[in-house]
Order: structure tokens, then sequence, then C-alpha cells
């Protein structure tokens, strides 16, 4: 079997962490896949993976090889990319990582990035902010975008390039449906209003999560949402359909701006900014499919597009 092929199965493994959805992600049998796996660990001398019943985890040796595999997965696609691609006409994949409350950001840039470079194939995954800055260091994505003050506390380095600010807004059944859509209510709210209303909000896990319980602590009050989902759909459906409210970011709000039977309050007291931006792994060899990435990333008119679509829907609430 080719050796690169070996090791996309590898790299599959490590992202779904199960043989069956591995295998079906490559496209073969799952006994076919096992082979080959056990093919490299034949290879290699050593052990690559935990087995039990069901697929555990991968041991230290096989984290040393996956790490590998994935350097020589990334050179391999340099170099084709390099081969097929003719000046401003890149060709080749790229892989972007975005957290859920900023996927229909990370889906308006796939698309558009896309229709700008029609040889570029492009896989958009939703994922948490630990699993996008690992995936970067250990190059299982290219470009991840999400939450960039976390990266202050990391020891390795990731280099960004900042969006737009993500801004708070109390999603709540509108008292009448408006004919032009979601409303956006006039007068602001404070956060310590919201402390006593029915809410749905993330599951602990979610960074988004994190900050709506630091701004509450911040102001001595601790939540006890109604109901916690790690579905970002759900946090506008439950609110339509349901009697409780969320505490969503901009971009999700403008998803909504169809629903008439919704209305959006900006919060205030505190004014609470976090910055969004594109992280990615330093390189002095970006690939041709990064490069056409971060020349849209700082495009004036695509960060006029990003304006348009996070949520600032009024004058009132300024970019």
């Amino acid at each position: 079997m080719n050796l690169f092929t070996s090791l996309r199965y590898l790299a599959a493994l490590h992202q779904h962490k199960h043989f069956g959805r591995a295998a079906a992600a490559c496209h073969i049998t799952q006994p076919a896949f096992s082979n080959a796996i056990r093919a490299l660990e034949e290879e290699f001398g050593t052990a690559i993976v935990k087995r039990g019943r069901a697929f555990e985890s991968f041991t230290p040796e096989g984290e040393r090889i996956f790490i590998s595999a994935q350097r020589m997965l990334h050179e391999q696609e340099l170099l084709l990319q390099d081969l097929s691609s003719k000046a401003d006409q890149p060709v080749g994949a790229l892989t972007l990582g975005a957290v859920p409350s900023v996927m229909p950001i990370a889906a308006r840039f796939a698309g558009h990035l896309q229709a700008r470079h029609p040889g570029l194939s492009l896989i958009v995954r939703s994922m948490s902010s630990p699993d996008i800055e690992n995936g970067l260091e250990n190059l299982s994505i290219d470009l991840g975008l999400g939450y960039t003050d976390r990266l202050k506390s990391r020891a390795a380095k990731l280099v960004t390039v900042n969006q737009y600010t993500e801004r708070y807004f109390l999603l709540r059944r509108a008292a009448q449906p408006t004919p032009a859509g979601l409303h956006i209510a006039d007068q602001p709210m404070r956060w310590q209003d919201t402390a006593g209303l029915p809410l749905c909000l993330l599951t602990p896990e979610m960074h988004n999560r994190t900050i709506v319980d630091a701004t509450f602590k911040q102001l001595g009050l601790r939540i006890q949402p109604v109901i916690e989902t790690n579905s970002i759909l759900t946090l506008g459906l439950t609110v339509l359909v349901g009697d409780v409210c969320s505490i969503l970011p901009g971009a999700l709000v403008a998803v909504l701006r169809g629903y008439a039977e919704l209305e959006a309050v900006p919060l205030v007291e505190p004014d609470v900014l976090t910055p969004i931006g594109f992280m990615w792994a330093g390189s002095d060899r970006p690939s041709n499919a990064m490069r056409s990435a971060l020349r849209m990333a700082d495009d004036p008119q695509w960060l006029t597009h990003v304006m348009a679509h996070v949520g600032l829907l009024q004058s009132g609430v300024e970019a």
C-alpha cells in the first residue's frame, strides 16, 4: 500500500477516534482500515494504537508517529500545490477549523474564498477552541477562526489576524412579530437583569459559555440555565418554540434575522467585547491555498462583508 495513503488513514483515525468512522471517512471497509494500521505498526515495529473493545487512544509512540505523519502529509500537500498551481490560480486543499459560535462567518469565508479561487478544495470543521489550537500545532488543520485572546496563555505561538469584535445579545420572543424579521431592541439590557430569566446556554466546556459565566461572576451572580446544549442551532430554536431566552453572539443573531417572532436585545453593563480572528502556525513556506486565504482575510471588501453579518444591525451598536 502507498505510504501516504496509510498515513492518511492514521490521520483519519486521530480525527475520528473510532475505527468505523475513520474507515467510512476514507471510503474503505473497517477490516481493510484496521489491516492498514496494523501494517504501519509492523513497519515501525511498535504499537500505534491502544486497543480495547474499541479505540482508546494512540500509544506514546503512536503520537510521535502521527506528528511525523502530519508533517509528511503537509509537505506532500505543499509540493502538490506548487506543481499544480499557476499565478493567481491556486490549486489544493485547505482545512479551516472554527468554533461553533463563528461558524456562520467561517461558512461565508469558505464560500467567498472558493468562488474567488475555484481550484481550492475546502474543508470547514466545527471545533472547540482547544482542538483548533492543537490542530494548528500538529498540522491537522491549516487555519483556525476563533477566540484570539485565548492564545495569550499558550506557550506555542500562533499568528493571528483580527476579523471583528464579538458582542452579545439576549435573544427572546418578540411581543409582536415584525414584518421585517428579527427585531433589534432600541434599548439595551443590563447583564444582571437577564440572570433571573429562564436561559438556554451552551454547555460549560464551550468557550462561549465560559465568557458568559465569567461576565455573571464579575457581577457577583451565578446562573443556572434551564437548558444546556452543545448545539448552536438548539440555542435559537428553543427560544423560537419554547418559553426560554438565550444569550448569543452577534454572528448567530445575524443568522436568525428572518424570524419575525424573535427579538435581540444588546447587552451592556458590562460591555463584553471579545476579539475574533484567524490563527495559524507561522511558517516561511505557507501553501498557495493558505496564502490565498490570508490575502482574503485582510481584504477590505471581505472585512466589510464580515461587519454586515456579525449582529451590528443598528446604528446604536457601533462597529
